[in-house]
């Protein structure tokens, strides 16, 4: 199979859309993929072919304060930029969405999300909110934004910047996002998470235990998990195509 890569502006959102040469304008099953905390959509490229690589149209954005969106210190609190990086996903995946949809460049309405770190956390929001995707994957990201947002309190009482009281209010809108508190959510869908025990950016802990507590539920049923042993926080190349064959097999392609 031929890919290509095409660089699109969607609305204000900059992405690149992976797709197959010969069917690029024909229904594909659709994922949108989110890049990590201080990346851009180029280095998920190869993420993105992997997925690709199944006929499965994949979109790239550039998340806010990322890659062509980056601006010179867009707070004095990087935690809160953070933060504010995830609701700028969240406020511009529905465009995204849309943009494609409406064109009928949807195959049978099937339609995944995935994302690494910072976009596994967007993953794991969306998730919350948009019954209409098929499946999704979590790669080292996280589902418990509480106990992010509790490590960001600790962090900001010892550098002095800012009360927590502060950050827990301004952060408020993330409860409504929060999968951890809302497992139901899942709703039987295909999601596949995988995770490095050594990440010490997001703990391995915290993420395999919100597995085990619902896997055999009726809702968690469909879940699966992998362990990197002695992994870092750094996607190897068999983890994006897992993620592919993931997808192929949530879309039975």
């Amino acid at each position: 199979m031929t890919l290509i890569i095409r660089k699109r502006t969607i609305q204000h959102i900059p992405i690149l859309e992976v797709v197959s040469k010969e069917f690029m304008n024909e229904p594909l099953p659709l994922v949108i993929y989110y890049h990590g905390w201080q990346t851009k959509k180029e280095l998920a490229l190869t993420a993105g072919k992997k997925i690709a690589n199944h006929n499965i149209r994949v979109i790239l954005p550039d998340s806010m304060y990322h890659g062509v969106r980056k601006v010179e210190q867009p707070s004095l609190i990087p935690s809160f930029t953070f933060w504010s990086t995830i609701q700028y996903n969240l406020s511009e995946f529905p465009l995204i969405k849309d943009f494609y949809f409406k064109r009928n460049l949807v195959k049978d309405d099937l339609f995944g999300v995935a994302g690494f770190s910072m976009g596994g956390m967007t993953t794991s929001a969306i998730l919350t909110h948009y019954p209409e995707v098929r499946a999704a994957s979590i790669l080292m990201g996280a589902t418990d934004f509480n106990h992010f947002i509790s490590r960001t309190e600790s962090y900001l009482k010892q550098e002095n910047q800012n009360s927590s009281f502060e950050i827990r209010d301004l952060l408020s809108w993330t409860q409504k996002y929060d999968l951890n508190q809302m497992p139901e959510k899942i709703a039987g869908r295909p999601l596949y998470f995988w995770h490095g025990t050594e990440d010490q950016k997001l703990p391995y802990q915290n993420i395999h235990q919100f597995y085990l507590d619902h896997k055999e539920t009726d809702y968690g049923q469909n879940m699966s998990f992998d362990t990197g042993i002695n992994e870092p926080h750094i996607l190897q190349i068999n983890t994006m195509e897992k993620t592919g064959i993931f997808f192929a097999e949530a879309f039975d392609l």
